[in-house]
């Protein structure tokens, strides 16, 4: 018996010991705010890695089905080519190794879109003596004559529309892991790479035993240590008497503790123009997933706004909230917009409080595109500082399908991820224009943080997810179809 527990008090030591030492060191390192870039380093390694596999899935493909494939490739190619360019690109990539599924209905789930669209709202095309304006010596009056009579092709663009919203959905597209053009080494397709060459196949079980037997048990340690130190030095910030004193030692506990959190996603951070860093009023980002406060609050101490919550979520709440003021709300308050915004006011008025960081989507996208934002935090009047966030997928998904996982699951799938990489980017302060709408200053912030992240800029309310168009919405495309019909 003697035996067996020295031989488990040995296992353990040897088991244990290295974890603490690095648990200490990420400890130090967070608290001086520095970085020995072991991180940056081993996401170069797994990007020589991702390129190793790439290849040898190539050569394996083109040695086993190349015959098989060559004619039909191009023949099916050259019969969707019409449609679009770019999507002729993206079919040639699905005929190759690289990642990408076939697509489902002619919809390629990472953005890339197979059918071409004017750039307009779906379900509302133009009138024809616009769309089918030939050049500007066109008498307009002659062409709104064509309209005056209805007649059975007045419906086709309605139906062209229709069709294409079947085809490429652009709102629950936005709600789907972003797909790779590369395998990645983690079991997010169906093709079944990691059996194609025994290379390929020592590689993805290496890499197992690296997430799931190294990382992840190292990663769980960090973070709930990284939440006890989080919950302590928030406390103890509490009992500090208010003054410019607690706000720098909050600043300081803040930007340390979540610098410990985000090692527990192994999260390699590149902060961009740092010179716009929010100070004050509202900073207004894109939302991915509840990491995203993390990832901004390693850099900055932010006060935050949203619904109260229990469970994990709770805790870091209740925790945050005794250092810092944050606005947390009840479900019965969260409606009520005036006292939302009374808050908001409130909180911004003082300019010795932290920004307020708020995700205006009011929902989670997959990162390829930035959806409607919510107007309320828009028409406070204050200083609005936008920032924009962006994930590089291929080392894991960040996106949180709530509808589908819980918050303890996403946690998992993020700690079992190769890292967490992304940029994030400061942008200019912006303020509302004298006789601009609150709707028209949130779309023109929209679109300043939609071209900086390279997202798509959707005019799509993210609500539509969970719940049905908007009667309004419907009774806005009959307008709009019996306005084609009136003779003026």
């Amino acid at each position: 018996m003697a035996g067996i527990l020295s031989l488990v008090w040995f296992v353990g030591s040897v088991l244990i010991t290295p974890f603490l030492m690095i648990l200490l060191c990420i400890v130090f390192l967070a608290s001086i705010g520095k970085s020995l870039g072991v991180r940056r380093l081993y996401v170069k390694l797994l990007l020589i890695i991702f390129e190793f596999g790439r290849a040898n899935i190539e050569t394996a493909q083109k040695g086993s089905n190349a015959e098989d494939t060559s004619e039909e490739d191009e023949e099916h190619i050259e019969e969707i080519s019409p449609l679009n360019s770019n999507a002729t690109n993206d079919i040639k990539h699905l005929k190759t190794p690289n990642g990408l599924k076939k697509p489902n209905n002619g919809y390629v789930p990472n953005g890339n879109s197979v059918i071409s669209r004017d750039d307009k709202l779906i379900l509302v095309p133009e009138p024809p003596f616009t769309m089918h304006k030939t050049d500007e010596t066109t008498d307009l009056s002659e062409a709104k004559d064509k309209c005056k009579d209805y007649d059975l092709c007045n419906i086709f663009d309605y139906l062209k529309a229709g069709m294409e919203s079947i085809i490429e959905d652009q709102v629950t597209s936005r709600f789907e892991a972003e797909e790779l053009k590369n395998w990645n080494l983690l079991i997010r397709t169906n093709r079944r790479y990691e059996f194609i060459s025994w290379k390929l196949t020592v590689m993805w079980v290496c890499g197992f035993f690296v997430r799931y037997f190294f990382l992840f048990p190292l990663r769980v340690t960090i973070c709930f240590f990284g939440v006890w130190w989080l919950t302590l030095c928030t406390a103890l910030v509490g009992y500090v008497k208010e003054g410019d004193f607690k706000q720098k030692l909050n600043k300081y506990v803040s930007v340390m503790c979540f610098g410990i959190l985000s090692n527990a996603i192994s999260s390699v951070i590149t902060y961009h123009n740092e010179e716009n860093k929010p100070k004050s009023g509202i900073c207004v980002a894109n939302h991915t997933s509840p990491i995203d406060v993390l990832i901004l609050m390693c850099d900055n101490c932010y006060s935050l706004i949203g619904q109260s919550h229990g469970g994990f979520l709770g805790i870091l709440q209740r925790a945050l909230a005794r250092a810092s003021p944050h606005i947390w709300f009840e479900r019965s308050e969260v409606r009520d917009r005036h006292a939302v915004a009374n808050k908001l006011k409130e909180h911004v008025s003082n300019p010795k409080n932290p920004p307020i960081l708020i995700f205006p989507e009011g929902t989670c996208i997959n990162n390829t595109s930035v959806m409607q934002f919510k107007k309320g935090s828009f028409e406070v009047g204050s200083v609005i500082y936008p920032v924009a966030i962006k994930y590089d997928p291929r080392f894991g998904d960040a996106f949180w399908n709530s509808s589908k996982y819980s918050m303890m699951q996403y946690l998992y799938m993020m700690m079992t991820s190769w890292a967490i990489v992304c940029d994030v980017w400061y942008l200019p302060p912006m303020q509302q224009n004298e006789g601009e709408s609150a709707i028209d200053f949130a779309n023109r912030v929209k679109s300043v943080i939609a071209k900086q992240g390279g997202l798509v800029d959707l005019v799509w309310d993210g609500q539509l997810k969970r719940t049905k168009p908007k009667k309004e919405w419907r009774e806005r495309q009959q307008e709009e179809f019996s306005k084609r019909l009136k003779v003026e």
